[in-house]
């Protein structure tokens, strides 16, 4: 499916929506240029699950960590938002304890994703950012 976004807002709507169908143990691949939506989205998604703290890029940290709690059912888990976009090559993934996050106690969000294919050796479901042909306008795919 492709949907058009005509601001953050609509990209922060968009993943929360997405988080309608998430559970705890799946790990999803945001793909896109810089400044395409993929933390908006992120941003998203964590409304959904109620994380209070604020939502940023992880680009020189790696990793953030929030703790989410699910609507539905009120139980608490881990959402970990990786930005691999300073990692080079795949092995670097396991310096920083990589596979120690992937697990049925949380969600990942994996922006620049590439690598974590690799290093996991499987395709990951994906969602993929993109500008329109407005200023403010993505296109993001499922």
């Amino acid at each position: 499916m492709i949907y058009k976004s005509g601001s953050p807002e609509d990209t922060q709507r968009l993943g929360k929506e997405f988080a309608k169908e998430l559970k705890a143990g799946d790990v999803i691949g945001l793909d896109g240029d810089l400044g395409s939506g993929k933390t908006q989205f992120a941003k998203g998604i964590g409304r959904y699950f109620s994380v209070k703290d604020i939502i940023n890029s992880p680009t020189f940290i790696i990793v953030n960590e929030y703790t989410g709690k699910n609507p539905l059912n009120e139980k608490i888990f881990r959402i970990n938002h990786f930005d691999l976009y300073r990692l080079e090559k795949s092995y670097e993934l396991s310096v920083i304890g990589f596979e120690d996050y992937i697990n049925n106690d949380s969600i990942v969000l994996i922006e620049w994703s590439t690598l974590a294919e690799e290093y996991l050796g499987r395709t990951l479901r994906k969602v993929k950012f993109a500008f329109g042909t407005e200023e403010n306008e993505r296109v993001i795919e499922f």
